[in-house]
């Protein structure tokens, strides 16, 4: 039987905020907020899981958006750096982004989300190695 989803396509950290996802297994994650209020910070960081580099700020550039929590389409979000601001967005509630393997620096191997409210959920995508759910190895160890 073919595999399709959680643990063929995907892993999730459902509370993601300040866990450190490594992509050694997998080649991207994308992060989803969500906060009623609309004024969720998102801070992002590239992290070495051998800690011989320090924690760097990482400039988010695949194409943040921003939407109400129900309804309603995506948007561009206007910042594109390492710090994703909802500010008091009266419409927006949710954002989505991505970080790719590729995009880290040399030496660094996972990425880090610390949000200032809210939930964050972390979708890790193109897994290296596919298992039954299960059988996952944990999504946060390198």
């Amino acid at each position: 039987m073919a595999r399709v989803g959680l643990g063929s396509t995907f892993n999730v950290i459902a509370a993601a905020s300040s866990i450190t996802v490594p992509l050694t297994r997998a080649s991207s994650v994308s992060f989803v907020t969500f906060e009623a209020d609309g004024t969720t910070i998102a801070t992002i960081t590239e992290v070495d899981s051998t800690g011989t580099n320090a924690e760097q700020a990482l400039d988010v550039t695949n194409n943040p958006h921003k939407a109400p929590g129900v309804g309603g389409s995506w948007t561009a979000l206007a910042e594109q750096d390492d710090t994703l601001d909802l500010g008091a967005d009266a419409t927006n509630d949710s954002m989505v982004f991505s970080v790719h393997a590729s995009q880290l620096s040399d030496g660094y191997d996972g990425v880090q989300v610390t949000t200032d409210g809210g939930i964050l959920m972390a979708f890790i995508t193109d897994l290296v190695e596919q298992k039954d759910p299960p059988n996952l190895t944990s999504n946060i160890v390198a």
